[in-house]
């Protein structure tokens, strides 16, 4: 017998390698027929990373991403508030890195089937419900596109990593309806453009309602940077958000005129937006805390169990951790519902937590504050924000995240082999 994994994401794959190391049989099912590249920029913390680099992925990354050396806020006027050093630069024994989320998948995808086969992973199959027969699972399975049956697979466990529209969660939680909007837009896309800061910042600008964040994801070499961009901007109660595509490509002229006048001394705002190889919107979009992901031999797991914000750069991050936690307490308990629910007491309190501090904001609520106390920009942050303040703010959300820097750096390995 072996796992039945749904879904061939960040979640799925890392899950995939993980088994993999720990010896478990394991089969994914993919919806889509072909995984291509596609997504912008994300930022994977050193919790994560280091995971990922004791599954041996260190060089991938080294060659997909770049280090983050800091992070750092700024007013809409940009003037700086507060900036701190990320990843081995702030005492982590591992990197923080800004990658393309397609190049990220791909690293995954190629290294999983390089390992275990590429028999591994069957494409263009999904998920579209299961059963419990004894000691195991009987898994439905179908053509996405079509709908036409594709028969079952049969298996130990069933782990839904099928993302914020998961099959597996609507199953069972029918009442749920969609995802929870909050009424902001995103519009983002990538632009060739020179280095800023200290060509590995990521920074972020303005306000809640009305905020800019980049951070360069390649480097070319000629002190010029691929640099990925989010413009979040608040929208009117009413607009339908549910009527857009989620690769639907963004208009100019529906957002770029809240930052005409950001012409920044280490960044011009609009033309990085003009400059772009492309414009794609998005809603910002989540889903509420659940009381429970693991029901019988089936679990959830990444964005199936607990889709965030995009903030605090946590998406990935936990989907990875979640991974790893998983394939730990199978690896001690068997392939059995004691393991799924091991997994879940330990992981989804926490992650809930994060997910209701991201829709507050997250630690970019220091931006509503300075905004608020100084709408016309500042002099100096400190006639706004004390150095405590600062400092107590970006805290918090650490220790929410589980991104203690001693803490992580003292602990064990979550997987041992």
């Amino acid at each position: 017998m072996s796992v039945v994994i749904a879904g061939a994401g960040i979640g799925g794959l890392t899950l995939g390698l993980t088994l993999h190391q720990l010896g478990i049989p394991f089969r994914i099912f993919e919806a889509v027929k072909e995984i291509r590249p596609l997504g912008v920029g994300i930022n994977v913390q050193p919790h994560a990373i280091r995971e990922l680099f004791e599954l041996g992925l260190e060089a991938e990354l080294e060659a997909a991403g770049l280090r983050t050396r800091e992070v750092a806020y700024f007013s809409a006027q940009g003037g700086e508030i507060w900036r701190e050093p990320r990843g081995i630069f702030a005492g982590y024994n591992w990197p923080q890195y800004s990658i393309h989320r397609g190049e990220m998948q791909m690293l995954l995808l190629r290294a999983l089937r390089a390992r275990a086969g590429a028999a591994c992973i069957e494409m263009g199959t999904a998920v579209s419900g299961w059963t419990e027969q004894g000691e195991g699972v009987a898994v439905t399975l179908e053509d996405r596109a079509s709908g036409a049956a594709l028969g079952q697979a049969h298996g130990d466990l069933l782990i839904a990593a099928d993302g914020i529209n998961s099959r597996a969660r609507a199953a069972l939680y029918p009442q749920e309806g969609p995802a929870h909007w909050g009424g902001t837009m995103m519009w983002r896309g990538v632009t060739r453009g020179p280095a800023f800061l200290s060509g590995r910042t990521m920074a972020m600008a303005g306000r809640k309602d009305c905020k800019f964040v980049c951070y360069p994801i390649r480097d070319f070499g000629d002190g010029t940077m691929l640099i990925n961009w989010i413009a979040d901007r608040a929208m009117p109660e009413g607009y339908e958000w549910r009527r857009q595509d989620w690769n639907r490509a963004g208009r100019l002229e529906d957002f770029l005129a809240a930052f005409e006048d950001w012409h920044f001394d280490w960044l011009d705002v609009p033309e990085v937006i003009r400059r772009a190889q492309g414009v794609f919107e998005y809603p910002m979009v989540d889903r509420d805390p659940l009381p429970r992901w693991s029901h019988g031999r089936m679990t959830l797991l990444g964005d199936a169990a607990h889709a965030m914000y995009p903030i605090g750069s946590n998406g990935a991050s936990q989907a990875i951790l979640d991974a790893r936690v998983l394939g730990a307490e199978l690896a001690r308990r068997g392939l059995n519902g004691d393991a799924l629910e091991a997994y879940d007491d330990a992981r989804r309190e926490t992650v809930n937590a994060l997910v209701l501090a991201n829709r507050g904001d997250g630690p970019d609520k220091i931006l509503d504050v300075v905004a608020e106390r100084a709408p016309e920009g500042f002099g100096h942050i400190h006639e706004v924000m004390s150095a405590e303040e600062l400092a107590a703010a970006a805290a918090g959300y650490k220790k929410i995240a589980g991104m203690d820097v001693d803490a992580l750096n003292a602990r064990g390995p979550i997987v041992t082999v």
